[in-house]
């Protein structure tokens, strides 16, 4: 929900839904109800949407898990003449937008391996090439998990996805909206780069797994 949220409207809402989830599932973690990674059959396969719909004077915002909504608010807009309805989750979400809704979910998370890894295998999704551009987002990447492995742990060496996929869609030479496949191809490399074969709940691979959904949503 917090990929979604950072998706949609470029931010995790204050007292919305993906904030109150995380105090319980935080919450249900500490009293030992569920583990880190574990995922509740009704989201993995139904996954989570948040939308946006803006008519003249008032702008909505709905959440939704499966097909029940869990949260939404209104707040008024300047009218502009001739301002249709739009939907703004209905326009086809990029690889390049799902990475920099990854640097907002976990900003301050030190890259590692897995992280690169899953960056790496996004850009060459985005750019249909089977490698890493010099210089490109992928290579920032590989290099700041390599630093981030050798240097102490206070050094201010050391980088953070924010600073590594803040631009990402600028970064990327070319991009694409996030298919299905996309998301699975990234989420393979981030597991097989993580010692404990998993992905992070809110890096790399979930961003790019939460916009394959919201487009899969768009075209129902």
């Amino acid at each position: 929900m917090q990929s979604a949220e950072n998706i949609a409207t470029g931010k995790t809402l204050k007292g919305g839904p993906a904030a109150v989830m995380q105090s319980a599932a935080a919450r249900n973690e500490r009293t030992g109800h569920v583990g880190h990674g574990q995922v509740s059959g009704f989201v993995s396969e139904q996954g989570v949407g948040v939308v946006e719909t803006n008519v003249p004077g008032r702008h909505t915002v709905t959440e939704t898990i499966g097909d029940q909504t869990v949260g939404g608010y209104e707040m008024p807009t300047p009218l502009a003449s001739g301002c249709p309805a739009e939907v703004l989750g209905s326009g086809k979400l990029t690889i390049g937008e799902a990475l920099e809704a990854a640097a907002l979910s976990e900003g301050e998370k030190l890259v590692d391996r897995s992280d690169a890894a899953a960056i790496q295998a996004a850009e060459m999704r985005a750019t249909g090439l089977n490698e890493t551009l010099p210089g490109g987002v992928g290579a920032q990447a590989q290099s700041a998990a390599s630093i981030n492995a050798r240097v102490p742990p206070a050094s201010s060496e050391r980088t953070t996805l924010g600073e590594v996929l803040s631009d990402a869609s600028m970064k990327l030479p070319a991009d694409k909206p996030v298919t299905r496949e996309d998301a699975e191809r990234v989420a393979r490399a981030e597991m097989r780069n993580n010692p404990a074969m998993t992905t992070h709940p809110t890096g790399v691979a979930a961003s790019v797994e939460a916009a394959a959904r919201l487009n899969e949503n768009a075209d129902v």
